[in-house]
């Protein structure tokens, strides 16, 4: 991580396929190396572009795994939120 926090301003270009090239002063100061995975997160047209894997879908993976082991599917965990929301109406 760098040890100043200044906003930059870097202009990129979309080759063909999308890809873009970091400059080489982001790769360095970040230590992105080639092969690296980067986390895009699209905030409603503005883009920010992340080092690593988010955290958010590593989470979900982690949840959908222990869901599936445990023989969980939507639509059993769709009823079992129609089921609480009956057992509350009747409690009100």
């Amino acid at each position: 991580m760098p040890a100043s926090t200044t906003s930059r301003s870097t202009t990129v270009q979309v080759a063909q396929r999308g890809v873009i090239v970091l400059p080489k002063s982001l790769r360095d100061t970040y230590n992105i190396k080639p092969g690296d995975t980067l986390t895009v997160l699209d905030l409603g047209g503005s883009f920010m572009l992340t080092p690593g894997r988010s955290k958010v879908d590593e989470l979900a993976n982690e949840i959908t795994q222990a869901l599936v082991e445990r023989g969980e599917t939507l639509e059993s965990m769709l009823q079992a939120l129609r089921e609480e929301r009956e057992n509350r109406g009747k409690k009100d």
